[in-house]
């Protein structure tokens, strides 16, 4: 069983932030932030539209 990628979790926080769940984004460099090598590593397995 494949767990959800980042892309997937990126959209689902911006959904429930869209719903009002108080929840910030967090800033590029945050600790706990996806970092620019993460991006990389995740479009190497993203689905192609």
């Amino acid at each position: 069983m494949k767990k959800p990628g980042l892309y997937a979790n990126i959209h689902a926080k911006q959904e429930r932030i869209a719903a009002g769940s108080k929840e910030k984004m967090r800033k590029p460099g945050t600790p706990g932030a996806p970092t620019a090598k993460a991006f990389k590593e995740s479009a190497k397995t993203a689905r192609k539209k």
